[in-house]
């Protein structure tokens, strides 16, 4: 299976196909390392330079929908408008034809991290579902010490205003006595369950910050405010989550190379609680 070029590039959404043939004709194009030309096609396993980022070709099941994983930062809301007049999530994602974006799930405005988006409203609908039981894994810093009994506590259960609520795991991810990390994993979504588990035991989260949902982790890569496609493994493991039937059409597309040396050194990010 091969597919010309522009037609590629045109389906990541990187621009109309006069423009990118124009590019590829002005030599913009860089195709396993020479210079494209026009007419030339690319297959699986090929890679792609343009516009300064680099690009691999592979061959995907034909979704009818798209998701993508998302860096947020702290100060944006999650909802469409916000009467505050406060930025939102929405303002800095792609633009879709025929549809719109779907948040799989809320982050507050002073958690920051890992947002799944899709234009899937029943695949959303889906995986937020209680019954899902989704794992949401979270990095907090605690100011203060932790006491060992309250982390036992926060195992067992803890009760919230909204009735009980627990850690499904609990651990410390190093720190100094003041400013301590923990990673902490539960698999239910309340409003700020995070934040409140640890205020009912009297302690502060000077930081928030969501690095799993299910199988999807937060890209190392993933710069603050970009997004990036979910892997098609990823996708398939959440589509099956949900319950929804794959397709078996295929077709070639491209993804972030991520792991290619050419890669931006500022697109790096340490993981939290190893600062």
């Amino acid at each position: 299976m091969a597919e010309r070029i522009q037609k590629l590039l045109a389906r990541a959404g990187l621009g109309s196909r006069r423009k990118l043939e124009a590019d590829i004709a002005a030599g913009e194009v860089v195709l396993n390392g020479r210079t494209a030309e026009l007419g030339m096609k690319a297959e699986s396993g090929d890679r792609l330079r343009y516009a300064h980022k680099r690009y691999r070709v592979v061959t995907a099941t034909r979704q009818d929908f798209r998701l993508i994983a998302y860096h947020k930062p702290v100060g944006r809301v999650t909802t469409r408008s916000d009467e505050q007049n406060r930025p939102t999530v929405f303002e800095h994602l792609p633009r879709l034809k025929g549809s719109r974006w779907v948040a799989i799930g809320r982050l507050d405005i002073n958690t920051s991290g890992l947002l799944l988006f899709t234009d899937n409203g029943d695949l959303a609908h889906r995986l937020m579902h209680p019954s899902s039981e989704i794992e949401r894994e979270y990095a907090c810093r605690i100011r203060g010490v932790v006491d060992e009994d309250h982390i036992r506590e926060l195992h067992k259960g803890v009760e919230l205003d909204d009735g009980p609520a627990r850690f499904q795991r609990c651990w410390f991810d190093g720190g100094t006595d003041n400013n301590q990390w923990y990673r902490v994993i539960l698999s239910e979504g309340r409003n700020r369950e995070v934040r409140r588990l640890w205020m009912a035991l009297g302690y502060q989260v000077s930081r928030l910050t969501r690095v799993r949902y299910g199988p999807v982790k937060l890209p190392p890569y993933l710069r603050v405010g970009k997004f990036a496609d979910v892997d098609e493994r990823l996708v398939a493991e959440l589509k099956s989550l949900a319950g929804l039937q794959g397709s078996s059409d295929a077709q070639l597309r491209l993804i972030n190379d991520a792991g290619t040396r050419g890669r931006p050194r500022s697109g790096r990010r340490r993981a939290p609680g190893r600062r």
